[in-house]
């Protein structure tokens, strides 16, 4: 990668929060989700770029396994054209260096098998945990925390039941996790569908009462390290929009009431609760893959009782949810960040010509916290 990743004349003039600023191929040292458990099957490597890594995620013998997508030898990708001769080992296609999915090491040369190369390299391999579903990454080179510690409280509960989609979107991470975190833009989905089909009372936006106020920080070993958004304790809702004092607009005024308690974790990560409707989470991830592009990977979830009550649940999801909220409401999102990426990608202007407002406190605090308590920045000379 030629050049720096970030205009260095950008981050002289940025105050308060110049490490998120530099973090465009996000934070490392982290857990991340790379996809879903069902969509990784035994001996059929997939290839995952997180935080600019090459990376190929495999099941070997039921375990998931992860490595760096590129031999030692000449650098190419094992993924130009995946052969695996015996299970267990990844053979690269152009001089035949062959790597244990285990621990990366170099067990053999098939076109060369007296090499003194045999046995004295080793691949990079990543961490790996499945939970709930999900196949998690840990992208660094520290020793990895537990999941817990980079996933929203409650998403690890045994009982609960998680579900969802993985999606690519043209635009960069952090736009995602400010999209999600905004409480102001829910402007945006005043045409949803979500609104009338789940009949949920949804303003227009928030007027803050008290400013400089509207966070609550969640920062505690072992546990992650968050923050919670209280605009909404500190706000008007706005469901009447005037201009010039005569009315314009009006808000959703449905029966439900939901999204009472929203919350960003590190490395980037959002929980709505309740949402889309009482008794049901969304916790949603937006992980970067290079400086322009991030994986959403949205997922619902709810307490179950039983395999069965599980079972009929993802069904739900699929059948009802997905349509409704996971793109009938977050395809808006999808949209607004996309749109937005030109202003902010256009040589990093976007962080000096901003101009937020009142109700973006929860945005500030965020890159706030994001910069202090991050466990390091991926860099260029990273990948």
């Amino acid at each position: 990668m030629d050049g720096p990743l970030v205009n260095e004349a950008v981050l002289g003039r940025v105050k308060g929060w110049r490490p998120y600023v530099e973090a465009k191929l996000g934070f490392r040292n982290h857990w991340y989700p790379a996809l879903f458990s069902r969509e990784l099957e035994e001996g059929k490597p997939v290839e995952a770029t997180l935080l600019g890594e090459s990376i190929l995620i495999n099941r070997v013998h039921g375990v998931a396994r992860a490595i760096r997508n590129r031999c030692l030898h000449r650098g190419v990708k094992f993924s130009r054209r995946l052969e695996c001769y015996k299970p267990g080992t990844i053979t690269c296609w152009y001089h035949a260096f062959t790597y244990d999915w285990k621990d990366g090491r170099l067990v053999d040369i098939i076109t060369n098998p007296s090499s003194a190369l045999i046995g004295k390299h080793k691949l990079q391999t990543y961490p790996v945990i499945e939970a709930q579903g999900l196949v998690f990454v840990f992208v660094g080179h520290e020793e990895p925390p537990a999941l817990a510690a980079d996933v929203p409280p409650g998403f690890l509960d045994a009982d609960r039941t998680i579900h969802g989609k993985r999606r690519v979107v043209r635009s960069n991470w952090r736009l995602g996790v400010e999209n999600g975190f905004d409480a102001s833009h829910i402007f945006i989905h005043k045409g949803s569908p979500l609104c009338a089909g789940n009949d949920i009372a949804l303003p227009l936006g928030f007027a803050p009462t008290q400013p400089g106020t509207g966070t609550r920080p969640s920062i505690g070993a072992p546990g992650p390290i968050g923050l919670y958004d209280l605009l909404g304790e500190s706000a008007i809702p706005v469901f009447e929009g005037t201009i010039g004092g005569e009315t314009v607009l009006e808000g959703h005024f449905g029966e439900k009431r939901v999204a009472d308690n929203i919350s960003i974790w590190l490395p980037g990560v959002l929980k709505v609760d309740p949402w889309p409707q009482e008794g049901m989470q969304q916790f949603e991830w937006y992980v970067p893959v290079d400086a322009t592009t991030h994986i959403y990977l949205q997922t619902l979830g709810r307490v179950t009782a039983s395999p069965a009550e599980a079972e009929a649940f993802r069904q739900e999801v699929d059948d009802k949810w997905v349509d409704l909220a996971l793109d009938g409401f977050n395809d808006d999102d999808v949209w607004a960040r996309e749109a937005t990426e030109e202003f902010y990608a256009d040589n990093d202007r976007g962080w000096v010509e901003e101009r937020l407002f009142e109700a973006d406190i929860a945005i500030v605090q965020w890159r706030k916290l994001a910069s202090e308590h991050n466990r390091g920045i991926q860099r260029p000379e990273n990948l």
